[in-house]
């Protein structure tokens, strides 16, 4: 039932005058934020993150988590505003530089009770409006396979109890290097397990893209 609230949602959104969630100014044309928003998400490389421990140049992001860039995540995660993913998405595609040779796009998962509550996965959204951008598939390799509780809710000492929480599919994903995408980047645990579970099964290399951090 969750995604078809979903759907008849975000029906009605096209039909109706709808406020940009990132300055609050009224959308014309546009779909999910308005051109001054979207001029002002510019990707970038980082070297320095919780997800190396020796600095390289690895993740993309959009900026820090505030201002449109925190107004559009809760937009997309909380409001059901799924046209933000197609914006995001591309954007953070733009900032995938070519010399990665990535062949595919994996999502963080959410746990299935988590995901059947909200009626989607906004990594997942985000990462099929990559990969598309890209060029590339979006592949689903990995599994959550216990609950977690929300990173950002978390204290520090607590977030080792990501350790374990995902595995990937042996044989999922194509040969070469892939982007792991998520919509906000806290202490990294999420995101180093997942990047381990790809790498126990193979994958060559893994980089990281997130909207915030």
């Amino acid at each position: 039932m969750s995604d078809v609230y979903g759907a008849l949602g975000g029906w009605l959104r096209r039909l109706l005058p709808q406020p940009c969630p990132g300055c609050g100014a009224q959308l014309g044309a546009e779909r999910g934020l308005c051109r001054a928003c979207r001029a002002g998400l510019r990707p970038h490389i980082e070297s320095h993150s919780p997800l190396r421990a020796q600095a390289q140049p690895h993740l993309v992001t959009l900026g820090t988590y505030h201002g449109v860039r925190r107004r559009a995540v809760r937009a997309l995660k909380f409001a059901g505003a799924r046209d933000l993913a197609g914006v995001l998405g591309s954007a953070l595609a733009d900032g995938v530089p070519a010399t990665w040779g990535v062949v595919a796009v994996v999502p963080v998962p959410l746990h299935a009770s988590r995901q059947r509550q909200r009626g989607f996965n906004q990594a997942a959204l985000l990462g099929r409006a990559m990969a598309a951008r890209l060029g590339v598939p979006c592949v689903d390799a990995l599994v959550r396979t216990r609950a977690t509780g929300q990173q950002a809710k978390q204290h520090a000492a607590g977030r080792d109890a990501m350790h374990g929480a995902f595995r990937a599919r042996p044989g999922a994903l194509p040969a070469g290097p892939v982007v792991l995408v998520d919509d906000v980047l806290t202490s990294g645990s999420t995101m180093r397990a997942c990047q381990q579970a790809l790498l126990d099964v193979g994958a060559a290399e893994v980089y990281a893209a997130v909207v915030a951090r």
